[in-house]
Order: C-alpha cells, then sequence, then structure tokens
C-alpha cells in the first residue's frame, strides 16, 4: 500500500460569463487588467486528491473587486511584475492586489492559487477512516 498522496489544483479567472486565461503577452494583459478593472470577477481554483486507493476533487470561489485602474497603473504594473503565468493577468500578492482590490468575498488563498483552508478540511476527511 503506497503512502503517496498527490494534490493537483489549477485556477481560472471568470467575469461576464467568459473564462479569462494567462495573458500571451503585454498588450493580452492590459486587456485582461482593462476588463477586470472597475468590476467584480471571480476566481474558481478546483483540487483535486489522489492516492492508491481513492480520489476527493473539490472546488472554492472568491469574489474579487477591482477598483478603476488608470493607463498608468495597468502599465506600471505590467512593467514592474510579470503576470503572465497568472490566470486573470494578475497576482493578489503583487503590488497591484495592494492598490487595485477595493473588495474580496471568500478565501485571499484561493485567490493566490490554492484555496488552503478549504484544502486542510478536505485532507482531514480524506486522510480519515470515514472518509474511505
Amino acid at each position: 500500500k503506497s503512502q503517496t498522496l498527490v494534490i493537483t489544483a489549477d485556477t481560472i479567472v471568470a467575469i461576464e460569463g467568459k473564462i479569462l486565461g494567462k495573458p500571451d503577452n503585454k498588450e493580452h494583459a492590459a486587456e485582461i487588467l482593462n476588463s477586470l478593472s472597475g468590476k467584480t470577477h471571480l476566481v474558481v481554483t478546483g483540487v483535486t486528491l489522489r492516492s492508491m486507493e481513492k480520489t476527493a476533487t473539490f472546488s472554492a470561489s472568491t469574489k474579487v473587486t477591482f477598483k478603476e485602474l488608470t493607463k498608468e497603473e495597468i502599465e506600471y504594473y505590467l512593467d514592474n511584475y510579470k503576470p503572465y503565468d497568472k490566470a486573470g493577468a494578475y497576482g493578489i500578492q503583487e503590488w497591484i492586489g495592494h492598490v487595485a482590490i477595493s473588495k474580496i468575498e471568500g478565501s485571499f488563498y484561493n485567490v493566490m492559487g490554492l484555496p488552503t483552508y478549504k484544502l486542510h478540511n478536505e485532507l482531514q476527511t480524506f486522510l480519515s477512516r470515514d472518509g474511505q
């Protein structure tokens, strides 16, 4: 019996019924950030736990509201940070998270890409005898 546990996760950003992926380049990142400016979007992370015996999957959702971003703020962010590996073209833990997010409903860590509170609870169930 293997003791290995694999945890995988991926995050998407959705706004107005559209899923925003990772930006292809600086221009695409600016377009994505403009689409988030002054609006609320949804960040959803899907997580799967897998052992040799079983698999469990869950998700976490967080609503994030951005203030209206100026062209200069977007340019500054893209010039000084490289959000090309991030869904929604931003990292909440970076400068833009400090200055642009006016409201968050849900887990901060989910927006970073791993809902740690929910993961902890799901792991407890997964690893318990009752969770088998």
